[in-house]
Order: structure tokens, then sequence, then C-alpha cells
């Protein structure tokens, strides 16, 4: 294939062969009509498995093959009614189960699409954010340190590129890249210089190339076998109900055999006592958890992704419910990311900027100091100035245009809306200089150099042909700026930096920072001799400073105090200058003085040890590295803390690892953080944070819920029918009603909690411990309490019937049939909290297990009053006197664990939560 043979060409020969534009990449219409010959850029998975093997999977159960012996040789002894009942209610339960890990496998399937790469490509001459699978052959795309490389790629132009190859070739050292050579045609895989291909990382530096294969036509696509079929992963809780049900499984054996012996002893029929007690196991082992259990999961992340949280790994929902810190970047999580330059401080003269949002529209004001003022005043205090005739302002502006990555454009609907391909902060700067008439689309010149931004050096730099010669052209943080400068540029003049100059500089810096502006420093320096050295941002000329705004985002401020009701403690750490973040942090409710913060420098110089003493106490950390963010992580997890922390950046990337929850932007954040964090933010918010942990705490609370509705529904049968046996009684329920319960109350109701909102005041009580167990003491005995609770109701219905009518056992069974069936459904209204009421939760609110209940009742009344199944299940029709019992006892459970929780409200003593998140 031509893909596979251009880095033997050289990159024009290799943009003809492929039809393609450097310039102006692909039209969309030539695009649509390669993607019709080319394919979509996807590696071909393995077939699922088949629908009949799932089905079949349904039926591998132990019980479940020997309760189907039971029914064939019910039916060699003639009993052809109870064997084709049992036959036809255990398919039906296999059916059911089928269809729940179906549903649960389309929901994984579909959170799975949602989390699919994406790739800038150059498209009608714009560069556009589109899916990876939509690339084709020729396309012109960018990518840069962190991400993942979408196909293989022929590069056109490469700046300090080193590119981790060891998924392809096995070497754990990451390559360097460039563009200008050309390779002889047997070039090897590990030595193509010129190339980048899928599944690979860059992990330096910044490149633009060409898509050269895609999909299975990639060097990755073509070794064999590289893709397996993808096995749903099981969390630690699914691991921890597999271990209980196991137990759970001996227990109810133990029990099943003790009724058998008794039933037996009474002298029933061995038969029928066999039955009984093959049903009964049946129906205490409770089989639908591990379904109702990913379900639960599969809803609850797709309730994230609603709420913009998008959750990659199972087991962080249940981490979710523990965390006790986030920590947050400031910009873009914090703040709306939403950059517009303000302020503009040359040597000389101080400016302010009109205008906000990505819009190119907006007015120079020269002003007497660095202090803002009000958009609609400026007018009256200040003059207007003219960028083009304004040297020193028109180079500052020229500066941060050149050294940017990002491209503003109008948005396709014609709305007037401006939007930014790429970082927001070069977005503004590109803004910036729009406004002062230097459109980055008709600048003359081109980069032949960069050296890609570094969170140790806060400073990124481009080498620049233009027309009148070769310069460099800088733009960091301003003190990194200034150390490299020994000149200021005033006047349109170079002059030497003096002290004052210096100190000048940086208190127009943290004057800009107080007022919550986030401030860069941008310089210039001569031609470069030695294009590739590393130490070419030296002797530079300081041109000035930028200001730009990113305001808090309002949703923030409320979603910071609910961490603090929820016990939860926020931490902003950001590369900021110090009055920056605490401009920022004191708007936003997070700290109320300079004493909770903490700067890089002074970090650098403390122990592990000192650090874990102090962490307690500070909120917010400025001007703080990669490592500095790992520190952070380590101190407060040697705490005991479980952590979230949010990054964006390649070099985030181990502090997000290191992390119990770690956090990607959607937005701004790279491939490689991606990879390594366990959830995504879609819209890089911090409030979507505090909403993932509500959701998580919202799934746990719902799997224990299931759980103690399951196990105390099993748990009433199995009380029921001991009781009986204890007493000397008949059997209360015969094997074919007892499947039938565990059909109609552990199938729809026990799904139908899944869908149950977080609790109101979910966020109200301090974090769930992370080594709790899913079945706690407090579970274990609401269980007892409520399947005694069915038990005792179920026994009463029975004897009640007995002592009236001796003689008529059916109609004893079918009243204990009933009461059983509609005291589980009616206590699933219960079984929506532990704590609160139905009245304080609201009657509407899950319409899902109001649909089960009504089926599931609607189903055991036909049972009951259609004269065929009446037959089937043993059920003889009811007096009204005899409906009137039913109701009023199986209501029973439901209003006595209601009158518990009222009562235990009225004695309760509420716990305060602390900010610190301390209970008192």
């Amino acid at each position: 294939m031509p893909g596979h043979t251009l880095f033997s060409l050289s990159t024009e020969q290799a943009v003809l062969q492929l039809r393609a534009n450097a310039e102006q990449g692909l039209s969309t219409v030539e695009a649509v009509e390669r993607q019709k010959q080319s394919g979509f850029n996807q590696l071909t998975e393995a077939a699922p498995e088949p629908a009949w093997k799932r089905l079949f999977r349904q039926f591998q159960d132990l019980v479940i093959w020997i309760l189907i012996a039971a029914a064939v040789i019910s039916g060699l002894l003639g009993e052809w009614v109870d064997t084709l009942a049992i036959l036809a209610i255990v398919v039906l339960n296999g059916v059911i189960g089928f269809l729940q890990e179906q549903h649960a496998e389309l929901a994984m399937s579909a959170l799975k699409k949602l989390s699919a790469p994406t790739a800038k490509a150059l498209r009608d001459g714009v560069l556009q954010s589109l899916p990876a699978r939509e690339l084709v052959p020729g396309d012109i795309i960018e990518i840069e340190a962190g991400d993942n490389v979408p196909a293989d790629v022929r590069l056109l132009k490469a700046f300090s590129v080193s590119v981790q190859e060891a998924t392809l070739t096995g070497e754990s050292t990451s390559v360097e890249k460039e563009a200008d050579v050309v390779l002889p045609a047997e070039t090897q895989l590990g030595d193509r210089r010129n190339m980048v291909h899928m599944g690979t990382i860059l992990t330096t530096g910044k490149a633009s190339g060409m898509v050269a294969a895609i999909g299975m036509e990639t060097e990755l696509g073509q070794i064999a076998g590289m893709l397996a079929r993808h096995e749903l992963e099981l969390t630690p809780l699914q691991k921890r109900l597999a271990k209980l049900g196991q137990v759970l499984i001996g227990v109810c054996l133990a029990i099943v055999a003790l009724i058998f012996a008794l039933q037996v002893m009474r002298g029933g029929s061995l038969l029928e006592a066999l039955l009984v007690s093959v049903s009964l196991a049946v129906a205490a082992v409770p089989e639908g958890l591990p379904a109702v259990v990913t379900i639960t999961l599969a809803l609850g992340l797709q309730r994230m992704v609603k709420r913009k949280a998008l959750v990659r790994k199972l087991p962080s929902v249940e981490t979710l419910g523990s965390v006790s810190v986030i920590c947050s970047d400031k910009t873009g999580t914090l703040t709306r990311n939403e950059m517009t330059v303000k302020a503009i401080v040359t040597s000389s003269k101080s400016y302010q900027v009109t205008g906000g949002g990505y819009a190119p529209r907006g007015d120079f004001y020269q002003t007497s100091d660095s202090t803002l003022v009000d958009d609609e005043a400026l007018p009256k205090v200040a003059r207007t100035v003219n960028p083009e005739t304004d040297l020193d302002l028109r180079l500052a502006l020229k500066i941060g245009a050149w050294c940017n990555g990002a491209q503003v454009a109008p948005q396709s609907d014609g709305d007037g809306v401006w939007q930014v391909i790429g970082d927001p902060t070069e977005g503004a700067l590109v803004v910036a200089a729009m406004k002062g008439g230097l459109s980055p689309s008709a600048r003359s010149g081109e980069i032949t150099y960069e050296l890609p931004f570094d969170s140790n050096r806060k400073i990124m730099s481009v080498v620049v042909r233009e027309p009148g010669g070769t310069s460099l052209y800088t733009k960091g943080a301003p003190e990194s700026v200034l150390a490299r400068c020994d000149r200021i540029h005033r006047w349109g003049v170079a002059e030497p930096l003096s002290e004052d100059d210096r100190r000048r500089v940086l208190a127009s810096s943290i004057s800009l920072s107080s007022q919550a502006l986030r401030v860069l420093g941008v310089a210039y320096g001569p031609d470069p001799r030695e294009p590739g050295s590393t130490d070419l941002e030296r002797e530079l000329v300081f041109c000035g400073l930028v200001g730009m705004i990113d305001p808090p985002r309002e949703e923030v401020k409320t979603a910071i105090a609910t961490c603090r009701s929820a016990g939860i403690r926020p931490v902003m750490i950001t590369g900021d200058h110090p009055a920056t973040a605490l401009a920022i942090a004191k708007q936003l409710g997070l700290t109320t003085g300079p004493e909770h913060l903490l700067a890089g420098q002074e970090l650098a110089q403390m122990t592990d040890a000192d650090l874990a003493g102090v962490i307690h106490d500070i909120s917010v950390y400025a001007r703080t590295t990669a490592e500095h963010k790992l520190r952070i992580v380590r101190a407060w997890k040697s705490r005991g803390d479980v952590v979230a922390m949010t990054g964006d950046g390649v070099n985030d990337a181990p502090a997000v690892r290191a992390a119990d929850i770690g956090i990607a932007m959607g937005i701004t954040g790279t491939d490689v953080t991606k990879e390594a964090s366990d959830m995504v933010l879609l819209d890089d918010n911090f409030a979507s944070i505090v909403s993932a942990v509500e959701e998580g705490r919202g799934i746990y609370d719902n799997i224990q819920k299931a759980l103690v509705f399951l196990l105390s529904c099993n748990c009433g049968e199995i009380l029921l029918m001991l009781g009986a046996s204890l007493l000397g009684w008949p059997a209360p329920l015969l094997p074919i009603q007892l499947l039938w319960i565990n059909l109609v109350t552990d199938g729809l109701p026990a799904l139908a909690l899944s869908f149950e909102p977080p609790e109101p005041g979910v966020m109200n009580h301090p974090p769930r411990q992370a080594n709790e167990s899913i079945l706690s003491r407090k579970l274990g005995i609401a269980i007892l309490f409520q399947g005694l609770l069915v038990g005792l109701v179920g026994l009463l219905a029975f004897g009640l019937s007995l002592r009236h009518r001796p003689d008529d056992v059916d109609r004893a069974r079918a009243m204990a049939f009933c009461v059983l069936v509609y005291a589980e459904l009616f206590r699933a209204l219960g079984a929506r909290s532990q704590t609160l009421t139905l009245r304080q939760l609201g009657f509407w609110k899950n319409p899902h297990l109001l649909l089960a209940i009504l089926v599931s009742g609607l189903l055991q009344v036909s049972v009951a009053i259609v004269p065929f199944t009446g037959r089937v299940f043993d059920v003889p029709p009811h007096t009204w006197s005899e409906w009137g019992t039913i109701i009023l006892l199986a209501l029973t459970p439901l209003i006595v664990v209601e009158l518990v929780k009222e009562l235990r409200q009225v004695i309760h003593v509420d716990h305060v939560i602390t900010p610190d998140g301390v209970t008192s």
C-alpha cells in the first residue's frame, strides 16, 4: 500500500502521492468520498459471543439443573401440570436473566463509544476536532505531547518530537522523530524517523503530518490477533458479592436440608419434600443479584454521562462514594476556561482591552496603571490607542500571536459565536492580536523550530523566519521569562534591563494577578545560530505582560459548599501566580486568607513528612509542577484519605494515576492523561466531579438497597417454611409457588431499584469508609428484621386459614402464597431508602418501580382469579373477606418498616459536618 512507503519520499512527494493539500487539508466532500473507499479508521474487533450461547449460560447453575431433574421426575410420576409449570418458570427466569445481561452490555457499549478518541484535522482550511474514526488517508492532522497517534502518519513538521513506540517495536525508550529526512525503502519499522504510527504516544514536542494509513491498513492493524473480544470487567464489589453469594448458598442449602428432614420426619411424601426443598433452594439464592448490580452500575454510569462525567473504569464507581479529598486544577475546572485578554503592560504604558469571549471585537485604551476599570467606564477615564502605530503594544500582540497553536473561527451555524480550536489561553492571545489588526492568517513568515511548553521551564518559544529576518519569540510565566532577559523593549528600542525594571515588572505582575488575571510574559531574542539547541531562551528582550481573565464558574461555589457538607475537602492546585490563585480561591469560598496557600517554591523545600504535617491546613497550591502534584496526592493518601485528582497535560499523568480517582479533562486533556485516568470530565467542570461523587454514592446505595430487598425476601420465604416445619404444619408453599414468588418479586422490582435517583441528603453525610463491607451489621439486622416480618405475615395467613378451614390446605397455601407476594411487592416501596420514609422520598419519584410493582401485582392477580392459572398454581378463588385479609397482612411489613423509620428520625441526633469533614 502507498501509505506504507511514504517514509521513502520527501514531504512534497508524499503529499502529491496521496493528492493532499498541506495548507488547506482535504475538503469535506473529498473526505466523504475517501471514506467510502477506505472505510472508517478503526480496528476490526472479534465477533461477539452468539446470543444462543449467552442464553444457554443462564441455565448452567447447579440448582437450575437440579430443578429441571426434579421436574422430569414429576413428569415420570404423572404430575404433568407441575412439570410443565416448573419448566416454564425456569425458561422464563432464564430469558429474563438473558435480557438483563443484554441490557447491561448495551449500556456499557454505549459508554465505550462515548470515550472514543478524537483528532485535530485540517478540513476546508479550518482546524477541526473530529472523531478519530473519521480520519481518511490524506488528512492533515496536528498532534502534540500527550496525544495518542490516531493513524499511521507521515510527518510534515516536527518540533522536538519523541514518541513512545513500545506497543509496536518493544522499545522502552522514546524515539526522536524528524520530518525532513528521506529514508531508504527497506528501512525497518523501528527506524522510520519520519513516521509516527497508530497506537504510539507522543511524549514530547508538537507535529503536523499527513495520514498515510488507517484502520486495519496501519502497522498496528496488521499485527495478527492484536485485539481480543472485550470482556466486561468485574469490579471488586461484584467479586465481593460473588463470594457473598457462595456463602449464602451454603447457608441456604443447610437450612433447606433441615426443612427437607423435618418434612420427611413429619411423614410427608419424599418427592414432595424434595421438590419443595429444591424449589426453596432456588428461591433462597439471589441469583438475580449479579445482573441487578451490573445494570445498576451501567444505569448509574449513564446518569453520570448526562451530568458530564464519563467513568472509564467500573471500580471507580465504588471509590467515588469514599472520596474525602478533591484536588483540582484552577483553569477551566474551577473557572470557565473562556480566556479573554483584559490588560497589557509594556515597559512604557498600561493598556486595557475591551470585549469578551472569542469574538475579535474590542478596543485598546491606555490607562494610568494596571488597575482594571469596567469596560463601560473606560471611554470616560482613558483614551483609545491604535495598536498599529504603538510599537511596544504591537510587538507584544505579535509575539502572542506567533507563540501559538490555537485557531479562532466563527461557528458553522452562523449565529455570530466564535470558537477556539486548541488551548483557550493561546486562543485569547490570537483574539487580542486580531483586535489589534494582526490576523494570524494574514501574517507573513513561518515557524521553523519550536520549543514546546514545559511545566518545569514554564515557557515556550518559536523560531520564526520573516521577510525581515529570523527571530525567537517566547511567552510564559512572567518570572520565568524575566529570568531569561537581559534587556527590555522601551519606545521601540531594546535597552539594558535594570533591577528597577525587574521590580516594576514583577510588581505589575502581582497587581494583575491580585485582580484574578492570569498573567504571561512575552519576550523576543535574536536569530538563533543553532535552531536545534536546547539553550536558545537566553539573553532575551522583555516586551511586556499580558493579563487575561478567566472568571470562576458560577456553579462551582455551590459545588464547593456541597463538598463541605458532604465531608469532602476541596483543594486547588494551579500553576498560576499565588496572587491569582488566592483571588479566585476567595471568590469561590475555598479559603479566606494567604495562611491557607502554599507556593511551589516553598513546597519544594519541604520533606514529605513536613508536607504531610501541614497538608490539612492548605487549601490552595500555586506555581506547582507535576512533581509537586504527585507529592500532594501522596501526602493526602498517607493520612488515609481517598483522593480524587484532576489533570490535563502529559505531566499530570503520574499524579492522576497515583490518585484513588484520577480525573482527566475531556476538552483540554491529553490522550495520555485520559488513558491514566479513571474518569473523564466531558465539560472540564469541577461541579461535574461533585455530581459524579453524588451519583457514585447513589449507585452504591442502590446496590445495597437491592441486596437488602432480595435477601430479606429470600429470608422471609425460608423463615416461613422453617416456621411451619417446626410447628409441624404442612409445607405452606408448593414448589411451583416458591418458584413463582422468586420470579415476580426478585425480577422486576429489584431491577427497578436501579433507577432510584440519589436520595435527598446523600451529600450531607461523611464519605463511606473505603474498606466498609457491602453487607454491614446494620444492613444484616435490617435483612433479618424485614425477612422476619414477611415470614410472620405469611405464617399468620397460613395459620389463620388452617384454623378457619382445617381440611382445606390448598386454600391456606393460596393465602400464604398471595400474602407473601404482595408483602414483598409493597415492601419494595420501602426498600427505596433505609432511613427516609416513602412520604419524604416522594411516591412518584421512581416510576420504573411503580410500573414493576404494577406488572408483578397484575401477574399475581391473574394467578389468583384466572381459572386455568388457578389450577396450575393450586390457588382456589378467594372470597372478599380473604382478599381483605391478604391486603391487610401484605401491607403490614411496609407499615412497620415505615413506622420504624419515623421513630428513628424522632430519636436520632443529627451529626454536624464541619468544613474539614469532621463529625461532632
